[in-house]
C-alpha cells in the first residue's frame, strides 16, 4: 500500500530519545561490566527508570502508565541499548513492558486495576513461561498441563528459557487446558497471571552465553494453585491472546539489537580513529574502515524498517511482515557491527575491559529469541512469497 514518506519523528519523540540516552548514560560502561561479571541484577538502572515513568511506557495512562506507543517504546529500548547498556540493561525495562500487554489487551478490569498501575511503577515483577523443553518452536505441543480444581486451576509442567524468574511475584504462564486437537492445534491452552509460588514452582538456574545480570531459568511446577479471576482473557484461547504481543515485540527487539551494534560501532570508530599503528591511524585503512561502514549501513536499514513497523502497528494497520522482516535484519546487522567491532579492537576486542565482548556476546541472542532467524524466513517464504509451507 502507498504510504507517506516521512523519515523526521516529532518534537516529543526525539526529546524522549535525547532523554532516555541521557538516563542510560549516566551508568557507565563499567557498571554493566561489573554486573556482568558478578551476575547481578542492575536494581539502581530500573529504579531511575521506573521514577522517571518508563517502565509504564505502553499501558494506558487510565492504569497508571504513559500511554505511549510502539514508535515511542522503540526509541526508548533502542536508545537503552545505544548507550552500551546491552540486553542487561534493556531486557529488565523491556519485561515491564511487553509481558503486560495482553493484560492490557485481555484483562478484565479488575485485574488491570490490580496489577497494572504496580508494574508501572516498577512496583511488580513477572516473568514469562511459555517454551518448554519438547516443544521448542511447536508452542501447540506444549506438555503443560492446567486442570480445573473447585473455583480455580491447578498447574503442573515444566518450562524452560524463564527469565526473571528469580525475581518475579507474578508469571504469565500458558498451559493447555483441554486436549491437542490436530484439526486445531494452537487451540485449547490458556493465559494464566499466576503468583510464582516457589512452593509449587522449582528454579533451576541456567548459565549462559550472556545476559548474566538478567536470569533464565528452568521451572518445575509441580500443583501451582491459580484463581480464575487470573485467567487472562478467554479459556482456550491462550495462544491466540498472545498472538497479539508478537509482533510489537519482535519490532522493539529489532530496535534493542540495532542499539547494540550502535553502541559497539561507537566504541570501534572511536579506536580506529584513536590508534596508531605504523604511523597512522588504523581507521585510515580500508580493511578497517570498510566493514564499519557496511556496518552503520546495515543497522541503518534495519532501524528504518523497524520504525515503519511500529509506525503502521500504532496506526492499527498490518505490520507482521516489516515486524518479523526487521528482527531478522536487525538481529544479523547488531551482531555483524559488534563483530567488526571486535576485530577492529583486535586482541583488545577479546578483553573485558574494553566491553565489545560483552556487546558482542549479548547481541548473539537476538539471532535465536523471541523468535530464530529460521522460523522468519519460513514466514516470509510462505506467506510473502507464496511458497509452500516448510514445516
Amino acid at each position: 500500500m502507498a504510504l507517506p514518506v516521512d523519515f523526521n519523528l516529532t518534537d516529543l519523540q526525539e526529546q524522549l530519545r535525547a532523554r532516555v540516552l541521557e538516563r542510560a548514560c549516566r551508568f557507565p560502561l563499567e557498571y554493566w561490566l561489573e554486573k556482568d561479571r558478578l551476575g547481578e541484577y542492575p536494581s539502581e538502572f530500573v529504579e531511575a527508570f521506573a521514577k522517571d515513568g518508563w517502565l509504564g511506557a505502553v499501558i494506558p495512562t487510565e492504569y497508571g502508565g504513559a500511554g505511549l506507543g510502539m514508535v515511542e517504546a522503540s526509541l526508548i529500548l533502542h536508545s537503552i541499548c545505544a548507550s552500551g547498556a546491552g540486553t542487561s540493561g534493556a531486557s529488565p525495562v523491556h519485561f515491564f513492558m511487553f509481558p503486560a500487554a495482553p493484560i492490557v489487551k485481555f484483562g478484565h478490569e479488575d485485574m488491570k486495576r490490580r496489577y497494572l498501575p504496580r508494574i508501572a511503577a516498577g512496583e511488580l515483577t513477572m516473568a514469562f513461561g511459555v517454551t518448554e523443553p519438547n516443544a521448542g518452536s511447536d508452542s501447540s505441543r506444549i506438555e503443560t498441563r492446567a486442570r480445573r480444581k473447585g473455583d480455580g486451576w491447578v498447574v503442573d509442567g515444566q518450562k524452560v528459557w524463564t527469565s526473571n524468574a528469580q525475581r518475579a511475584q507474578k508469571y504469565l504462564l500458558l498451559a493447555r487446558t483441554s486436549p491437542r486437537d490436530e484439526s486445531k492445534p494452537l487451540r485449547g491452552m490458556t493465559l494464566f497471571f499466576a503468583d510464582l509460588d516457589r512452593g509449587a514452582c522449582e528454579l533451576r538456574r541456567i548459565e549462559k552465553l550472556g545476559r548474566a545480570a538478567v536470569d533464565s531459568n528452568e521451572v518445575f511446577i509441580r500443583g501451582l494453585q491459580v484463581a480464575d479471576h487470573d485467567v487472562i482473557g478467554q479459556v482456550g484461547e491462550g495462544f491466540y491472546h498472545l498472538l497479539e504481543s508478537l509482533n510489537p515485540e519482535r519490532i522493539v527487539i529489532a530496535m534493542e539489537a540495532a542499539g547494540i551494534g550502535r553502541a559497539a560501532l561507537e566504541i570501534a570508530t572511536r579506536y580506529a580513529r584513536e590508534r596508531v599503528v605504523f604511523g597512522r591511524p588504523i581507521g585510515q585503512n580500508q580493511a578497517i574502515a570498510h566493514p564499519l561502514a557496511r556496518a552503520w549501513a546495515e543497522l541503518e536499514a534495519a532501524e528504518l524498517l523497524a520504525l515503519k513497523a511500529a509506525w503502521l502497528y500504532d496506526r492499527g494497520l498490518p505490520c507482521g511482515r516489516e515486524a518479523n522482516a526487521a528482527k531478522l535484519l536487525a538481529a544479523d546487522a547488531g551482531f555483524e557491527a559488534c563483530d567488526a567491532a571486535l576485530q577492529t579492537l583486535g586482541g583488545f576486542g577479546y578483553a573485558k575491559e574494553y566491553h565489545v565482548e560483552r556487546l558482542w556476546r549479548e547481541v548473539r541472542l537476538y539471532r535465536l529469541a523471541p523468535i530464530t532467524q529460521e522460523m522468519i524466513l519460513n514466514f516470509i517464504a510462505q506467506h510473502e512469497l507464496a511458497l509452500p509451507k516448510s514445516y
